[in-house]
């Protein structure tokens, strides 16, 4: 059943899925059992979302495929916007099996992972999702906020070279070892290794880390010597390197401002008799952090963002989402103007601190399970339209009511109704 989350054993995931259609692609299609299937949204919400379980400050690898497959029979690969964490990662087209993936520190408890819809007509869907855990000292190097991603090819023209010594990893990221052990070079010391990346296409530059790793694959004979430098665009960005077989060197280029396309060459030193080399390369781009409300076409279908620079939201619409447990206090979202909470299953008094969010000017509490009197601070407001009928146990008198004391059902509650 599509997509995989592999935290997670398959029932599990059956249980936790509840929106979207699960498909097979065509036999001509196949290319793993695992991409094999797939979970389309075809529905009228802008962006359907994973919610994966996390644990805070937790080191992951989150993996992302994608195979059409001609799955519907249109012979129509549909494109749409992957997100992660309330963050803009890349445009998909999924005209061939594509795959993505990011290395993340997890911010808080949960991982959110969306597709959102592009095109009309264009059904999003996942083929394979998932999240693992790694080593939590690999790239410690890098702050917290930036995450892993992996590049695409990088050309043709280029000759592959392989080892199958063991190899002495000396470097901080620890690269898999089958990595290490294949390299891509040059015919001669006369050319050059060129790699060119299509970044992400943000409003503004934005920071990056580049992980360079070179080992020798190859017995050098008597007089043989390699040595090359890093170029981007024609700056010199690094000193000579000099690959020792057996031995990772591992090279950092670290801030770099960068948008829309990036080109680095691998050129050998004057005094080189062999090619340039290379065996792995990661690029670290920086990640935003999470924003309900960002990017602006693809905000949460359950709230309403202003303009401001930084955006707040000014609207609740949670209305019929089967919300169960007392409010929590989201007293700091004092931009609100709309809190419409009608037709869920909601318990417990009638928080005071809804009186005290100056801008509210429209309160629906309808249809729930409401207990006690409403707040005077609520009842007093005359700029304020308020509905709470359909509360059997809730009432507009002024008679003194216990004192409750909220919890966070309702805050674990939205994440696993709205993010799926």
């Amino acid at each position: 059943m599509g997509p995989n989350l592999i935290r997670n054993e398959e029932d599990e995931v059956s249980s936790r899925v509840m929106v979207g259609v699960s498909h097979e692609v065509k036999s001509d299609y196949s290319i793993s059992r695992v991409y094999d299937t797939l979970r389309a949204f075809d529905n009228a919400r802008n962006k359907n979302c994973y919610s994966i379980e996390a644990k805070e400050g937790q080191k992951v690898l989150v993996r992302v495929v994608f195979n059409y497959g001609n799955y519907d029979g249109r012979n129509s690969a549909p494109t749409f916007d992957l997100h992660f964490d309330g963050n803009f990662w890349v445009t998909v087209n999924t005209s061939e099996a594509t795959l993505y993936e990011a290395i993340y520190v997890v911010k808080r408890n949960v991982i959110g992972v969306c597709v959102a819809r592009k095109f009309p007509n264009q059904v999003p869907f996942i083929s394979s999702l998932e999240v693992r855990g790694i080593d939590p000292e690999a790239y410690d190097g890098r702050s917290p906020d930036y995450a892993i991603w992996v590049p695409e090819n990088i050309g043709i023209g280029l000759v592959r070279l392989n080892d199958t010594s063991t190899i002495d990893d000396n470097s901080i990221d620890n690269p898999p070892t089958r990595v290490m052990n294949g390299a891509i070079a040059t015919m001669d010391t006369d050319h050059f290794i060129t790699l060119s990346f299509s970044i992400v296409k943000y409003p503004i530059r934005y920071p990056m880390y580049i992980n360079w790793y070179f080992t020798e694959v190859q017995g050098l004979g008597p007089g043989e010597y390699r040595s090359f430098e890093i170029y981007k665009d024609d700056d010199n960005i690094s000193v000579p390197t000099v690959p020792r077989i057996g031995y990772v060197s591992q090279y950092f280029v670290p801030d770099l401002s960068v948008n829309g396309t990036i080109n680095f060459s691998i050129v050998a030193t004057d005094d080189s008799t062999l090619p340039p080399l290379i065996n792995a390369i990661e690029i670290f781009s920086i990640n935003w952090g999470g924003d309900p409300c960002l990017p602006a076409p693809y905000s949460w279908d359950w709230i309403v963002c202003n303009d401001d620079p930084r955006p707040r939201v000014t609207s609740l619409n949670l209305n019929g989402y089967s919300l169960s447990g007392p409010l929590p206090d989201f007293r700091s979202m004092d931009a609100l103007e709309i809190i419409d909470l009608h037709n869920n299953s909601l318990t417990g008094f009638v928080p005071d601190f809804l009186g005290d969010i100056s801008n509210l000017k429209q309160l629906n509490l309808a249809d729930n399970q409401f207990k006690g009197s409403i707040p005077r601070s609520l009842l007093r407001n005359s700029q304020l339209n308020l509905s709470y009928t359909g509360n059997l146990l809730l009432t507009s008198s002024s008679n003194k009511k216990k004192t409750c004391k909220l919890s966070v059902i309702l805050a674990i509650a939205i994440p696993v109704f709205f993010i799926v």
